[in-house]
């Protein structure tokens, strides 16, 4: 049984301008101890999805329905708000994309890795503090028993990006999200916070929600990849076979995009066009007016995720005919 299972999540943004549909029909499920990579351009609908699932989309504008997801038979979209606090930073915990927006500049660390420890756990102040000098030691901040008394502002951002991951393991959560937590620190950093995070993966078997846009770190660091477009999930497979045979015109793409990629001295590919407005209606597949394979059913067939192989599922209609091979 998995730990979480997702079913046909729609997350709509109600507007002046129109209904915006971010999430439009998505579901997946997880296993504990396994890494789940999301992947897509900004504005596909990768951190609504989690947000969503937390019950953190403001309502209004925002409002969130689907068939259910389903933690372990506690259904996160219909619980109590009582029961789904009490699942927030225990069971299931995030870290933010952008630490020092999210950790309190008026509080210090300790006191902020203390409070979940406070709200959950039910224990004392001293227990706590010994505990969250521990989550500090233990994620590798130096000097933790004299940092631990400091402010946000006096960490660097690999620092205070620690300081988020030690937060949402000190409750020793089944689901850990991780928003991007790569993003604006320098590739050693970064190799230092995915190994501390798969390191505590290993340690605790908790299960990751890997939300990026960066190909290169989902490749080496995640079990399965979904990806996702204008709010709907277009491909999903095991990571070796979504990066050695994309199913879906998008997921080439975006490989294609990496600079990686690129011959030395050779102009960057740039996906051509911009993604759709979400607050009107999609005809059929939303990728198709970029897509350099489309034909004219593609815009007229509404787009479904179908099996195209072992373990793999697409949303392309010409992959799905067997008309299309991508290489």
């Amino acid at each position: 049984m998995a730990l979480l299972e997702v079913d046909d999540l729609r997350t709509s943004f109600h507007t002046r301008n129109g209904v915006v549909r971010a999430v439009d029909g998505v579901s997946f499920c997880i296993d504990r101890g396994e890494t789940l990579g999301i992947v897509g351009e900004s504005g596909s609908g990768k951190s609504v999805t989690c947000l969503s699932l937390l019950g953190l989309v403001p309502q209004p504008p925002g409002r969130v329905e689907g068939t259910g997801a389903v933690l372990e038979g506690i259904d996160l979209l219909r619980c109590p708000r009582e029961v789904l606090r009490g699942i927030r930073g225990r069971r299931i915990a995030m870290i933010f994309q952008d630490p020092m927006t999210s950790l309190n500049p008026y509080m210090t660390i300790e006191e902020q890795l203390m409070e979940p420890l406070l709200i959950h756990e039910k224990i004392d102040r001293a227990a706590a503090a010994r505990m969250a000098l521990q989550a500090l030691q233990e994620v590798g901040v130096p000097e933790a028993e004299q940092r631990i008394r400091s402010y946000p502002h006096q960490f660097s951002g690999g620092m205070r990006q620690r300081v988020m991951i030690a937060m949402a393991l000190i409750g020793k959560p089944d689901l850990l999200i991780a928003d991007e937590p790569t993003t604006a620190l320098d590739v050693t950093v970064q190799a230092q916070i995915l190994d501390l995070i798969a390191q505590q993966q290993r340690q605790r078997g908790v299960a990751v929600i890997f939300i990026s846009h960066d190909l290169s770190v989902v490749a080496g660091f995640c079990d399965r990849v979904m990806v996702m477009y204008a709010g709907r999930v277009v491909e999903t497979a095991d990571t070796r076979a979504v990066f050695r045979e994309p199913k879906h015109p998008y997921t080439r793409a975006l490989q294609r995009s990496r600079p990686a990629m690129q011959a030395k001295g050779a102009e960057l590919y740039v996906i051509p066009g911009l993604p759709p407005d979400l607050s009107r209606p999609v005809p059929g597949c939303a990728f198709a007016p970029r897509c350099e394979f489309a034909v004219a059913d593609c815009s007229r067939t509404e787009m479904q995720l179908q099996d195209v192989g072992a373990g793999q599922a697409s949303a392309c209609l010409r992959v799905q005919r067997g008309e299309l091979t991508l290489q």
